[in-house]
């Protein structure tokens, strides 16, 4: 029952941290010793208290003090330690927080000689306190494993042989070996070997990755089949797996709206509390003249209820519970604000190149013409693309790779047109129509519109004599990009793509994945514009993108959400979330975990509310005692928003 935290990592998780550096058990660090010294006193007390220990034992001038009486001020005195300690930090910061009224209830349950009470709320309520900052410290556990990902040692690889170093004092181009079933320990690229890596802790992506020379590794991944040599590209503190673990922590420092409000709230709310618990033991007793001990001891009660912590403490848990648990799943969200948001955007924008399409061109169709065959077309456009560095050339090689290639004389690259070259004593040419305006062919302009409608970009193949054939290549769709534009469609979010391609592609990929929102041929400047456009429309949008060439969008939008994050630094320092594989599957579960998040903490402030106000009204009647004030109203209260909230840990972040 922490006062209300500056923070989303509160000082508890700190704490806890240090518990496991030094190897001393949560249970067993200072704060919790004295919550069982004050259970011990407590203990005693009762027992000597049925045991007939009501004799004057101590007489400190007319007042009497029999055994159980000064073991129950033990116990009111060990649990004090903590609670004044912290109320008095409390008070010199001119904060009226939980533990100052925690004392005001202990010191004033002495006062009226209800030592039971006052000892059984001083360790009621630092039991309820560690249980609270344990439960802190499991929604950090997801973070904790993180950090445990990459091991502290690596095999560094020298002129002199093999030797074992600490990871820090590893350096960039120096080189590492990593046997099978060893987790990668820094980034860098494969130099030697091949292998499958799981990539699951980085990346969420369940399916290992192939990898060979010349490859990306990162730190923290798991090396499953074999021997490998990596060149190291980052140092210990500069990997990805470190960058998302900083990042992680600053982002559960970062306050979500809804939090902020229960902070606002909190400030109000105590000193109203204190004052109402003022005039319920003063005015009974001034205007009605019942007794005060009863009416006091009433009001305490009510102090203890109207304790806030429940709700204080539901939405940091909850954020860090859920931030955690995502990036563990390869997703990294940069703030609890950007977790609270993404449950209300009503659209989300997709640039189509490397998002909705996988970025890569790929020949999709291969018409031969005059008699020729598939393998002809191919042979021939692939030489001729042999000496080209266009996107579109390696496009061609890639779908040749398995042909044998003639060699090619007299190549020109014939801008804006395309190219041509001699083959065994013959001209070919590869390119647009124009590019054939001097052999009077007849362009096959219904096949060339068929395929054009499509989003392909389509090239004639052919001689001064005929035409042998269309190529036509494509940036195809993502295999999962139809199911979660449905799936997003079907949460009631409007999907838009905004692209700078030209319409007729933009309109094929739109078509295929069921879009009916989307804008082409935007310049960067122009995708900002039409990004506050839809925020105008609709309010809280969020945008899907690389990182980088959409930078200006993502940060206009209300979430900016990256793909493929892990081998980008720019996406993951620019992004308010990062998807770390380049996978959209991701994204519909993630709305999903913002809502519940959502969800959750509502429910823990609105069920928090109603059984205290419940509890509070039941006080005046004397209904409910002190000790069931601190058992319900308090730790339970505490217990039950902290559980529910510690459930979105095991949230998944991508289906199955």
């Amino acid at each position: 029952m922490t006062d209300a935290p500056t923070s989303a990592v509160p000082p508890s998780a700190i704490a806890c941290d240090r518990c496991r550096q030094t190897g001393h058990h949560f249970w067993f660090h200072r704060e919790s010793l004295f919550a069982w010294g004050a259970g011990a006193f407590l203990a005693l007390g009762l027992v000597a208290l049925l045991w007939g220990g009501e004799g004057v034992l101590v007489r400190i001038g007319s007042i009497g003090l029999s055994a159980s009486t000064l073991l129950l001020l033990g116990a009111v005195a060990v649990g004090g330690v903590p609670i004044g300690r912290n109320a008095l930090e409390a008070l010199l910061e001119r904060k009226l927080g939980i533990n100052l009224l925690m004392a005001i209830a202990i010191v004033g349950a002495v006062a009226i000689g209800e030592t039971i009470e006052a000892a059984s709320l001083a360790f009621l309520f630092l039991v309820a306190e560690r249980l609270e900052d344990f439960a802190v410290e499991r929604s950090h556990r997801s973070l904790q494993e993180l950090i445990e990902l990459a091991p502290h040692e690596a095999r560094v690889l020298t002129a002199a042989g093999e030797t074992t170093r600490h990871v820090e004092q590893i350096t960039a181009n120096e080189t590492i070996a990593v046997r099978p079933g060893e987790r990668i320990p820094l980034d860098g690229i494969v130099t030697r070997g091949s292998s499958s890596v799981n990539e699951a802790p980085i990346t969420g992506e369940s399916l290992p990755a192939d990898k060979s020379t010349d490859d990306e590794v990162f730190a923290g991944t798991i090396n499953q089949s074999g021997y490998l040599e990596i060149r190291v590209t980052k140092r210990a503190g500069d990997t990805t797996l470190a960058r998302v673990i900083r990042l992680v922590t600053e982002a559960e420092e970062q306050k979500a709206p809804i939090e902020r409000f229960v902070d606002r709230f909190g400030r109000v709310y105590t000193p109203v509390v204190v004052a109402v618990a003022v005039g319920v033991a003063t005015v009974p007793t001034l205007l009605f003249n019942a007794p005060f001990e009863a009416w006091f001891l009433r009001a305490i009660t009510l102090l203890v209820i109207s304790c806030p912590c429940a709700m204080v403490i539901s939405t940091p848990v909850s954020v860090v519970s859920a931030v955690s648990s995502a990036a563990r799943r390869g997703v990294l969200i940069k703030g609890g604000q950007f977790l609270e948001s993404l449950g209300d955007a009503q659209a989300i924008a997709f640039d189509k190149t490397g998002t909705l399409t996988t970025g890569e061109l790929s020949v999709t169709d291969v018409v031969p013409l005059n008699g020729h065959g598939e393998t002809d077309v191919l042979r021939w456009a692939a030489s001729l693309e042999g000496r080209s560095e266009h996107p579109i050339a390696q496009a061609v090689l890639r779908s040749a790779q398995d042909v044998e290639l003639p060699n090619v004389d007299d190549f020109q690259a014939l801008t804006g047109r395309g190219v041509q070259g001699r083959i065994d004593g013959t001209t070919y040419y590869l390119g647009t129509p124009e590019l054939f305006q001097h052999t009077g062919h007849s362009v096959p302009q219904a096949q060339m519109d068929d395929l054009q409608s499509a989003g392909k970009t389509t090239m004639l193949l052919g001689t001064d004599d005929q035409l042998i054939g269309l190529v036509a290549v494509a940036d195809g769709v993502r295999p999962e990009a139809h199911s979660v534009v449905e799936d997003l469609q079907s949460m009631g979010i409007e999907v838009v793509m905004i692209t700078g391609d030209n319409a007729g592609t933009a309109r094929a990929i739109a078509d295929q994945l069921g879009i009916s929102h989307y804008h082409a041929e935007l310049m960067p400047d122009q995708k900002l514009s039409e990004i506050e456009h839809l925020v105008e429309r609709y309010g809280n949008v969020a945008m899907v993108g690389d990182g980088i060439n959409d930078a200006p969008a993502l940060a206009r939008a209300t979430v900016g959400i990256a793909m493929g994050a892990a081998g980008s630094d720019t996406a993951l320092e620019t992004a308010d979330v990062a998807l770390m594989a380049d996978d959209l599957h991701q994204l519909p579960s993630l709305i999903r975990l913002s809502r519940r998040s959502r969800a959750v903490i509502r429910q823990n402030i609105s069920s928090a509310i109603a059984i205290k106000l419940a509890l509070g009204l039941a006080v005046f009647p004397g209904w409910v005692s002190l000790v069931a004030a601190v058992l319900i109203g308090d730790m339970g209260m505490t217990l039950g928003v902290t559980g529910n909230a510690m459930r979105l840990a095991r949230s998944p972040v991508r289906p199955g």
